[in-house]
């Protein structure tokens, strides 16, 4: 698998590649280019090169190269379930889930080129007429994780390109295929010109040449990133010192919050889907489950039993709900931290133990403060079940956390839940539902340590074009001197 540089599929400028593995099989699933700042370098110039051409794209030449684009992914749907459950270890159901986001944000961004793009202002000044008009900003550089490989490099180049900016995706080391070559495929099929998507891949552990690179170079005018909080960090830092916006999407510690008047059985179905979809390796995902104590020994021991039973193992086969995790040390990271857990005195009441590549579904209770299941994300399928007093100290609890990504609340009056919602410190909140919802329209983003900016078609002319303030007159300006 080969870098995607102005229109070309080439090797690594140094040669060298690596093995990407299957996480079901232990396998090499892909030899990729080991690129580095040279790579990066050779990208920015193709996109800075395409740029002026494309921001003065006309708009039907944009709507259809993105609805082509829709259409052959939708085509594809059989090809590309098997090729992200080889490459992510995701199994049938969520890739369902990225293939429907998928085709749904091409044919959403298709309309965006006929978008409103500015407004007439009002002017104190006789005779002159005045605009603020959007246009692109640019080379945007997108990074993109491996957990929902195809929706997060999407997201990250879909928006930019639909409103007349040039990309430079970095994918995941974990996912140089479904989050970064499949989208340089399926767009330059379509028609998309020469230089306007580069993509390039560098080997484990070798992120930073290629980040850094790409933050550093003037001619990047804007960075979208998603992944950890503690990357996240560091990129911003840099973006900083260079004045260079960046749209981030961090990660979270997702909290449900069941009310004493849920329905248990209700309760449990969305528990067990958010807690436990894609193995637990979403962002999106509950992480902590807040029960109000009225209800916890019923929702326990469903929940528990329910989780117990959940199909694991072989993520092409479709009864399976929890898959491999990614690698080795996300494995033994899982097991850690679970360990750590009960040696401070957390209860097991299910899994916690790695079963070939995978990591079963695992239940904690009375995980203490001090442990790092407590406050920070684990990407996996544990979850951390605590009870409350009431509603107010289920609140208190859910932001107690550094992180504000996303949260639900299950209650028997919606409207309760919207007055909590109100107050929940997260940038997403589902009454009535579980954490794990997303739509390309919608202003996906968090809080606090979970990120800023928003992502969402509806949202994409805010975060990706500048607003620039335009003047004309029909006849000549008196001065004062």
């Amino acid at each position: 698998m080969r870098h995607h540089i102005g229109g070309s599929w080439v090797d690594a400028a140094n040669g060298r590649t690596y093995d990407k593995l299957n996480p079901w099989t232990g396998r090499v699933f892909a030899r990729v280019a080991a690129g580095d700042a040279d790579d990066t370098r050779a990208a920015l110039d193709a996109a800075d090169r395409a740029f002026p051409a494309w921001a003065e794209s006309l708009p039907m030449d944009r709507q259809r190269i993105l609805l082509r684009a829709a259409d052959a992914l939708d085509r594809r749907r059989d090809e590309v379930r098997g090729l992200l459950a080889a490459e992510t270890g995701c199994g049938v159901h969520f890739a369902g889930v990225q293939l429907d986001f998928c085709v749904n944000l091409l044919r959403q961004a298709a309309g965006l080129a006929y978008a409103p793009a500015g407004q007439i202002l009002p002017s104190d000044l006789a005779g002159t007429r005045a605009l603020a008009m959007r246009r692109p900003v640019g080379v945007v550089a997108a990074i993109a994780p491996w957990n929902a490989s195809l929706v997060l490099a999407g997201r990250a180049v879909v928006a930019p390109i639909a409103t007349g900016n040039t990309v430079v995706l970095k994918p995941s080391e974990e996912a140089p295929l479904t989050g970064g070559a499949l989208w340089a495929e399926l767009l330059a099929d379509a028609g998309l010109p020469d230089g306007v998507l580069n993509v390039v891949t560098h080997a484990p552990g070798e992120a930073g040449a290629v980040a850094e690179t790409l933050i550093a170079d003037p001619r990047v005018r804007r960075i979208s990133f998603t992944g950890s909080t503690v990357t996240g960090r560091r990129l911003a830092e840099t973006a900083g010192r260079h004045l260079k916006r960046a749209v981030l999407q961090l990660g979270g510690h997702n909290p449900l919050l069941v009310l004493g008047d849920a329905d248990v059985g209700q309760a449990v179905d969305a528990a067990v889907y958010g807690a436990f979809v894609h193995s637990g390796q979403t962002c999106m995902c509950a992480r902590r489950l807040i029960v109000d104590r009225s209800i916890a020994p019923e929702f326990t021991a469903r929940f528990v039993a329910r989780a117990a039973e959940l199909p694991v193992g072989d993520p092409s086969d479709p009864a399976t709900v929890v898959g491999p995790v990614i690698n080795e040390w996300a494995l033994s990271l899982l097991e850690r931290r679970v360990r750590e857990a009960v040696d401070l005195g957390a209860r097991l009441l299910t899994g916690g133990l790695p079963s070939g590549r995978c990591f079963p579904p695992t239940v904690l209770t009375g995980v203490p403060p001090e442990a790092e299941l407590a406050f920070d994300e684990t990407f996996g399928p544990v979850v951390l079940l605590e009870e409350a007093d009431d509603a107010e100290d289920a609140l208190r609890r859910a932001n107690a956390s550094d992180f504000g990504l996303t949260a639900g609340v299950i209650t028997g009056d919606p409207y309760r839940g919207l007055d909590l919602a109100r107050r929940l410190r997260a940038g997403i909140v589902h009454v009535n539902d579980q954490p794990v919802n997303d739509e390309p329209q919608m202003p996906f983003g968090g809080v606090k340590d979970s990120g800023a900016g928003r992502f969402g078609i509806g949202f994409a002319a805010e975060e990706f074009t500048e607003v620039q303030w335009v003047t004309a007159r029909q006849e000549t300006r008196p001065y004062p001197f």
